[in-house]
């Protein structure tokens, strides 16, 4: 095995633990409202949504992997030797970035913690910006940060005010009963959105680096695009998120589930639709959203068809505030990740 083939293995592996951390770190999307209803109990909620996770694979394409992979960074002005050390320093931001906000409870997106960290490493190793960052994959997945949580909100708010007109006769233990069924199936839809939405960054990610270091075949299209996702990328990808979320992430379900607004099951099937249907129409557009910030629009939303009051604003707007600085906090991360590699690099070269 050549230097290039094991260093691209390696960092292959770490863009499986990040999928892993990934998992963990939005197990609490799938799962936090389910579990808080007590419709399911933590462990068979987190092994529902895993199942869901991976069967994602044979549903979605892989339209946002290609986003992420080929259309953020021109991977192809950077030095050739560095472009190896550049996806690795990424993954690394985006893990650091996932481990801090899981510790402090926060429900940062994974997503653009990724996002953040490639962008962060390529920025560093190119010394500045010219042309490096492509600006259409860029305005979409900026637009989607804003967009995202509020179609949820949306979706969330007129789906419960649609279930309340239509199961206004019924009494609260009927539509509890009937809810606490419904919810099985949409947080399996949800779980579903979730794996199809977020494994495909991870698949991004390896792609470009087997593509990079020339491995299977594969290679870097024009101005760094991607060629396709080969199918044993696209299983180990949903297989680590979903081992992931197998192993739960419960700072951040007691966070999601219960601190920004008190849910019943008929809440709960609301929110996790709206949800759903937004990670949907953003995988099929290929478009890297925010799992986190869609269900938790989507849960702020459900809250506000009772009062505005309801929603805990102070613990919304601290989440919010982890939002905004999770692309510089995580290309910050990214930046000094790549920087210590390339002083590393240096000092063995001149070793040898």
């Amino acid at each position: 095995m050549t230097t290039t083939a094991a260093i691209a293995f390696s960092i292959v592996l770490i863009a499986l633990i990040f999928d892993f951390t990934n998992g963990f770190h939005d197990a609490a999307n799938s799962i936090a409202t389910v579990v808080s209803t007590r419709v399911l109990s933590p462990r068979y909620a987190v092994i529902w949504a895993a199942i869901f996770n991976f069967v994602a694979f044979a549903i979605f394409g892989t339209r946002v992997a290609k986003t992420i992979g080929g259309d953020l960074v021109r991977i192809d002005l950077i030095r050739e030797d560095f472009r190896l050390y550049v996806l690795c320093a990424g993954l690394l931001g985006a893990i650091i970035w996932n481990l801090i906000t899981w510790y402090l409870g926060l429900p940062t997106s994974s997503s653009h913690a990724l996002i953040g960290g490639y962008a962060g490493a390529a920025i560093a190793a190119y010394r500045g910006l010219g042309d490096l960052l492509k600006p259409e994959g860029w305005i979409k997945t900026l637009e989607f940060i804003v967009a995202s949580p509020l179609i949820g909100f949306v979706a969330g708010f007129i789906l419960m005010l649609c279930v309340y007109w239509i199961f206004h006769r019924w009494t609260p233990a009927q539509v509890d009963k009937t809810f606490r069924r419904g919810q099985l199936l949409s947080a399996a839809a949800y779980s579903l959105g979730h794996g199809g939405n977020d494994a495909q960054k991870t698949m991004g990610i390896v792609t470009a680096v087997l593509a990079t270091a020339g491995l299977f075949n594969l290679r870097l299209g024009a101005k760094g695009t991607l060629p396709s996702i080969p199918i044993y990328v696209v299983l180990a990808a949903h297989a680590a998120i979903a081992l992931g979320t197998l192993s739960g992430g419960w700072r951040i379900v007691h966070t999601m589930g219960s601190k920004i607004t008190k849910l019943r099951p008929v809440g709960g099937f609301c929110a996790e639709t709206a949800g759903a249907l937004t990670l949907f129409g953003a995988t099929i557009s290929g478009i890297p959203v925010s799992t986190t910030h869609t269900i938790t629009g989507a849960i702020a939303g459900v809250g506000s068809t009772t009062r505005l009051s309801a929603v805990k604003w102070r613990v919304a707007t601290r989440i919010i505030w982890a939002w905004v600085f999770t692309i510089p906090g995580a290309a910050i991360f990214a930046a000094t990740s790549f920087l210590l590699i390339e002083l590393i690099h240096t000092i063995v070269r001149r070793m040898i």
